[in-house]
């Protein structure tokens, strides 16, 4: 899904810096393709868990029902955060992939979640996960962004976040991988490793394709700093492994990312281990990262990607999201309208529930 949309900021009372008068605190619950990491407001701590939403979805399973209540339930105690919290989550990737596949299903499951852990899970939009992770990314590294973009690739979505456009898509790591093994090996799942030059070919024109909306969606010049683990652990020390560091920067050239796509093109997954020292869990999708990384800056224009890891989390921007936490009194309006409308149902008015037509409006500056 692509959604490359200009942030309504002030329209939906997203980001605000406010709390909702009433309310004692607010938490957060970021429910990514991986895990759920949970946040307190007027706090700086962070709790987390791994649970796997995406591998199973796409095994043709479903959500962990019973994994997330409980993690639900128990994040909040660990951090040691108040009992008298309002509690919103944010569900992403896996979850508007499950919105996708069976609306009904998922209404369902988010109800039954609601009622045994007091949280309001909301599927998200792509362009509003873009705007939590510019929003988390500038709190984190300040002065230190010098970029117009952060880059974060997760691992079913993956975001091009500015301060006032971005572009997202489900290329994340796993999802962009599975995608490739679809086009070059004709299976769901597989090892790429080695490719042919026909390969990096076809894997390129695929990307072209799904990234053609990129340039049209971010007005030039747009600059990038790269923020999350595929490229900061994987792409980039291989890249360095291979040339050297750039000029004692954390960056990563182009022209050189496409010169490693090269020689990591001819090594089985084995010699990719060896050859750049790191991890299995990186090894086995470095060639198909450092695809996603040169399409990403081929289709942007850019000549070279700065780096920067930081513990990214969607929690920040949620919490300061007034829109977001108002349907915590409406969910049962909420997820009448996820029924009716999908993903766009986040962005309707809470206050318009008692109106019929109300589904179709969504809040404007």
């Amino acid at each position: 899904m692509r959604d490359s949309v200009r942030w309504l900021g002030l329209a939906c009372g997203l980001l605000a810096a406010t709390v909702f008068a009433g309310e004692s605190c607010r938490i957060g619950f970021d429910i990514g393709s991986s895990g759920i990491r949970a946040g307190v407001s007027d706090s700086s701590v962070t709790t987390r868990t791994d649970i796997d939403f995406i591998g199973p979805l796409l095994a043709g399973g479903g959500l962990d029902e019973t994994a997330t209540i409980a993690a639900l339930r128990e994040l909040p105690k660990q951090g040691g955060f108040p009992t008298d919290c309002v509690r919103v989550g944010g569900g992403f990737s896996a979850w508007r992939i499950a919105l996708r596949e069976d609306p009904d299903k998922l209404a369902g499951i988010l109800a039954r979640i609601e009622a045994a852990s007091g949280v309001a899970v909301l599927v998200l939009p792509q362009n509003v996960e873009g705007r939590y992770g510019y929003f988390a990314a500038r709190q984190l590294l300040g002065d230190k962004l010098k970029t117009s973009h952060v880059l974060d690739i997760g691992g079913g979505s993956m975001q091009i976040a500015g301060e006032h456009w971005s572009f997202g898509d489900d290329l994340g790591q796993k999802l962009w991988h599975r995608a490739l093994c679809e086009k070059v090996r004709m299976t769901s799942i597989c090892v790429l490793q080695p490719m042919s030059v026909a390969d990096l070919a076809a894997a390129r024109t695929l990307l072209a394709e799904k990234l053609e909306g990129v340039r049209a969606a971010l007005p030039p010049p747009v600059s990038m700093t790269a923020i999350s683990p595929p490229v900061t652990r994987g792409v980039l020390p291989a890249v360095e492994r291979l040339f050297g560091k750039d000029a004692g920067h954390d960056a990563i050239q182009r022209a050189r990312l496409t010169a490693a796509i090269g020689e990591t093109a001819e090594l089985t997954l084995e010699e990719t281990e060896k050859r750049f020292a790191i991890p299995e869990k990186y090894a086995m999708y470095l060639l198909s990262d450092m695809l996603l990384v040169e399409g990403v800056l081929q289709a942007t224009g850019g000549e070279a990607l700065q780096v920067s890891e930081i513990d990214l989390t969607n929690v920040p921007g949620l919490l300061a999201d007034d829109h977001a936490f108002a349907w915590s009194g409406h969910y049962g309006c909420y997820l009448q309208r996820l029924h009716q409308a999908g993903v766009a149902a986040y962005a309707s008015d809470p206050q318009r529930c008692g109106d019929p037509a109300s589904v179709v409006r969504t809040v404007q500056p």
